[in-house]
């Protein structure tokens, strides 16, 4: 691994050594694709070798999973625990989950899987200390808590690289870039909205992936790294947020302290509990299902009272045509119209289509043809 240590190391160098404009663009753009390919190989090799160990095949359960990342130690294992039923071993020692161990928090009517996996370590990504079957579980997650503790704050910054490094983007939205390539022409460059890169840029990304043929669509403002991403074609996207654990073991100065940095350098207030103690541990079960962009949404059967007790959980944004798939493949092409109580309706009863959009709390009623 020396000498692709040796490799990435003397293109990093060379990126900070090289000043971005438009003389030196191409240049910089093909460096990046090809630090990101000798990447990309490297990850991909350390997933693809000896098989993976055992318990680390997790079936994805309830209305969404949850995966805690963090260095050994942090005391994912304690978190696990407080927030679910599960009894997850804990000991004052590095890598006592050598498995991947699920558990289950409800809240706000949710059922929400919470995976306790083996810390990471710098270098995961290229497959150190089980990597690569970490990664895994992480890359299948709906959501990613990346918990720290008030020791090792510099942690964080590992963690994010090591998610990078293995095609895991957080709290990004997918960029809306098509390549298709053809089989002669050269590339094709087409933009709807602010033309970002140039052709050259792009000719010079395509090329370090051996791409002289393409017909290109960009959507939107995107940086030469959104493009290699795209280029690449396997990164996922995933919401994440910081929590930092273990905050009853220093003072309120050095608490603040902590998060103030961690909020300057990552641009958003990391969570501050104790998994020991039990501190905002409530609020992160919120801060869990806000993020998970989860809505409560209330049936109410024709002539009858809504059950207020059991909600269905759906994304934010979704339809009355995604309530009724849900439940029963027949009420969409029965559908007649459905009726609202709610946020989302001007006055309650209101009667709504299938592509009506849904707010929290809603109470519905959809009436089918018999």
């Amino acid at each position: 691994m020396s000498g692709l240590d040796d490799q990435i190391k003397e293109i990093e160098d060379e990126l900070q050594r090289t000043v971005y404009n438009k003389a030196t663009s191409k240049h910089i753009g093909r460096l990046k694709a090809k630090l990101a390919k000798i990447k990309e190989d490297a990850v991909q090799r350390a997933m693809k070798s000896s098989g993976g160990g055992e318990g680390y095949s997790v079936k994805k359960s309830g209305d969404g999973t949850v995966v805690l990342v963090g260095f050994p130690s942090v005391g994912k294992s304690t978190l696990l625990n407080q927030l679910t039923d599960q009894k997850s071993e804990i000991g004052a020692y590095a890598f006592t989950t050598l498995t991947v161990v699920p558990g289950l928090l409800e809240h706000k009517g949710a059922k929400i899987q919470i995976l306790d996996i083996p810390g990471l370590i710098a270098g995961a990504a290229m497959g150190k200390g089980r990597g690569k079957e970490v990664i895994a579980v992480v890359r299948s997650a709906d959501l990613i808590i990346i918990l720290g503790d008030v020791y090792n704050g510099i942690h964080i910054d590992v963690l994010m690289k090591e998610l990078y490094d293995a095609g895991i983007r957080i709290n990004t939205p997918k960029p809306d870039i098509t390549i298709k390539k053809t089989g002669n022409g050269g590339i094709r460059l087409n933009y709807v909205g602010d033309e970002a890169l140039d052709i050259e840029e792009v000719r010079s990304i395509l090329a370090e992936n051996k791409i002289m043929n393409a017909d290109v669509l960009i959507r939107g403002s995107i940086s030469q790294e959104d493009f290699i991403d795209a280029m690449i074609g396997n990164r996922v996207y995933v919401p994440a947020f910081i929590a930092i654990n273990k905050v009853d073991l220093v003072d309120e100065k050095t608490r603040s302290e902590i998060e103030t940095d961690l909020t300057e350098r990552f641009g958003e207030h990391p969570h501050m509990i104790s998994a020991h103690s039990g501190y905002n541990i409530e609020e992160l079960k919120d801060a869990i299902f806000d993020h998970l962009g989860f809505m409560r949404i209330y049936m109410k059967p024709v002539g009858g009272p809504a059950d207020l007790e059991e909600p269905m959980i759906v994304r934010s944004g979704s339809t009355i045509e995604d309530i009724c798939r849900r439940l029963h493949r027949e009420f969409v092409e029965k559908f007649r119209y459905a009726k609202i109580w709610g946020k989302s309706v001007k006055h309650d009863a209101q009667r709504v289509g299938l592509q009506h959009t849904l707010a929290d709390g809603d109470i519905v009623t959809v009436v089918t043809r018999f």
